[in-house]
């Protein structure tokens, strides 16, 4: 495994002859009705966009919390999260230019790579279903195009991201898939780029990849949201593993 970082920087009604008229008139059943059904639908929205969303299979395949990875295992220990070693995987952190504040881990294996990062959320809540909807806006705003999937993790986005062309002019296109996962009082999200962002061939090694990584949250109370801190690992793998 490889280890590296890099930087990135009408009118109203005259009331006083209607209000008579008003007070007279019992609403309709239908409309009782179809108040009752806006309000349902209300809370099915709200319900739906604050459930967790993961994998029935989370606590056995990953991402794993913390408390539920095997101590045995030689994980690269990145603070917010743990990487597990594996021959041809290319590590490196991307660090905040102005604070040099590592904010993402960067994966390159297979030709394809893979960034995540790991954020502090409710215990009982989840946070992607709301944050995939801001996603999806910033690509359109972007010019870019993107649909709501059902992928092999759950709920992702599909994306056709503008990027800048080799002439400085924004007219090019890259495929990237964002996938998320709401674990307990932390969420995962990952970026893929390359071939296993639009080839399903492909695709498989890298979820695999994603569903390998440790969130270590930690015990310190954090608002919803932030980044679980990273860091640089205690030793820094230089050569392939």
């Amino acid at each position: 495994m490889m280890f590296g970082r890099r930087k990135r920087g009408a009118d109203a009604p005259d009331q006083s002859e209607t209000t008579n008229e008003i007070e007279a008139v019992e609403p309709a059943p239908e409309i009782d009705l179809a108040l009752e059904a806006d309000q349902e639908l209300v809370e099915e929205i709200d319900r739906v966009s604050t459930a967790k969303s993961a994998p029935d299979d989370r606590a056995d395949r990953g991402p794993l919390d913390e408390t539920e990875a095997s101590a045995a295992r030689p994980y690269v220990d990145l603070g917010g999260v743990k990487i597990l070693p594996r021959e041809g995987l290319h590590l490196r952190l991307e660090v905040e230019e102005g604070s040099q504040r590592v904010v993402a881990v960067g994966l390159d294996f297979e030709g394809s790579t893979l960034q995540v990062q790991p954020f502090a959320a409710p215990r009982s809540t989840g946070l992607w279903h709301e944050i995939r909807e801001q996603i999806a806006e910033q690509i359109r705003m972007q010019g870019g195009a993107v649909s709501d999937v059902d992928g092999p993790l759950g709920p992702e986005l599909r994306a056709r991201v503008p990027v800048i062309g080799e002439d400085g002019i924004t007219n090019e296109t890259r495929a990237a898939r964002f996938i998320g996962v709401d674990g307990p009082r932390w969420f995962l999200r990952g970026v893929i780029a390359g071939p296993a962002a639009d080839d399903p061939e492909q695709a498989g090694a890298i979820e695999e990849l994603f569903r390998s990584v440790v969130v270590a949250r930690g015990t310190a109370p954090m608002p919803p949201r932030d980044l679980i801190p990273l860091h640089m690992p205690p030793t820094a793998p230089t050569t392939a593993i």
